[in-house]
């Protein structure tokens, strides 16, 4: 029961982090900057708490591209504005 508890415990923190592939991401980034800068991520504009939330709102406004984003392509997004500007655990 322990090593069972031990090993739930070393990976659940892996399970949150992000699946996609930030390089990916960065390049997919490029359409998100035809509306808004950087700086959104940024203090004092940051509105976004946590990966969970950064996930949602990426998947938010993924709805918004035509054709919408894919699930693997959020993933990738949320990878590269986690790598560079929120850097959550």
């Amino acid at each position: 029961m322990r090593r069972a508890a031990a090993f739930v415990l070393v990976l659940w923190p892996l399970a949150a982090w992000p699946a996609g592939d930030a390089v990916k991401g960065e390049t997919l980034h490029q359409s998100c900057l035809q509306c808004h800068g950087t700086e959104v991520y940024l203090p004092p504009k940051r509105k976004i708490g946590s990966l969970a939330a950064l996930r949602r709102e990426t998947a938010r406004w993924g709805d918004y591209y035509n054709p919408k984003l894919t699930k693997s392509e959020i993933e990738d997004l949320v990878a590269y504005l986690n790598r560079d500007f929120y850097r959550f655990p």
